[in-house]
């Protein structure tokens, strides 16, 4: 059996550390003292581009060509856009 004085077993155990006892330097107190200044807020997001309008007049031309209006309601809807 092997007898390790006391001094190697607690080294052994903590690690060899020293012992700074507390004990700041000025800039680690300063830094301490002073916390760094919040980040700045994030800038919003882009706002989506806004897709084109349809042209209603072609719209209406695509309504009346599959016979979803007439074209009288054609005629009425068209005088309506005013183009």
């Amino acid at each position: 059996m092997l007898l390790v004085p006391r001094q190697l077993l607690r080294a052994g155990m903590t690690g060899n550390v020293p012992y700074y006892g507390g004990r700041l330097t000025p800039a680690q107190a300063y830094a301490a003292s002073h916390p760094p200044a919040p980040p700045p807020p994030a800038p919003p997001p882009p706002s989506p581009a806004a897709a084109p309008a349809p042209d209603p007049l072609v719209a209406l031309r695509h309504l009346f060509d599959t016979g979803v209006i007439t074209a009288e309601e054609y005629e009425d809807l068209r005088s309506r856009v005013g183009r």
